[in-house]
């Protein structure tokens, strides 16, 4: 038996998701870095490796306010897997896009790893994916935007570019 319920901690996985959900609504990504240990590790295999709450915090924020992620608007969960007895959660992401404007549904999958610490707060998060098929999702969704409001969108690839530039680490 490991140290947490499954009760909590599919309780604490719930506030998880609720925290995501707030977070994408209000714009106000700072919830979601609450809710990390103060020595929390975040692997986000883009953007990099982050230690500490606030290291998340200033990660986080800067990221999800700005073009791709102001016009991502849901994370809902597509599966996960409870491992009970060391504390981990391993879930399927969806990365959903707001409605560019002909109502289809653009989205791209992320696996996530987390950690569970105690005290409905986690200590470790990893987000694997394919960039890639981000890129190649965002494009999609950019050409739609752009054809039906008028206004030319960012390039996705160049965004993803410039981000894999400014690392100081290579990818994972």
């Amino acid at each position: 038996m490991g140290r947490w319920t499954r009760q909590e901690l599919e309780d604490a996985f719930e506030r998880y998701q609720d925290t995501a959900r707030r977070a994408a609504e209000t714009h106000d990504w700072n919830v979601f870095a609450d809710q990390f240990t103060e020595d929390a590790t975040y692997i986000e295999h883009l953007f990099g490796e982050f230690r500490g709450r606030e290291s998340i915090r200033a990660w986080i924020t800067e990221t999800m306010d700005r073009w791709p992620g102001t016009e991502m608007v849901d994370f809902p969960i597509g599966w996960y897997i409870i491992d009970e007895d060391r504390g981990w959660i391993a879930c399927q992401i969806w990365n959903v896009m707001g409605d560019p404007g002909d109502g289809n549904d653009y989205r791209e999958q992320n696996v996530s790893l987390l950690k569970y610490a105690g005290d409905g707060l986690w200590s470790y998060e990893e987000d694997v994916y394919n960039p890639g098929r981000f890129v190649e999702m965002i494009q999609r969704w950019s050409a739609v935007k752009e054809r039906i409001s008028g206004e030319k969108q960012p390039d996705a690839a160049e965004a993803a570019a410039e981000v894999i530039g400014s690392r100081k680490d290579p990818p994972s």
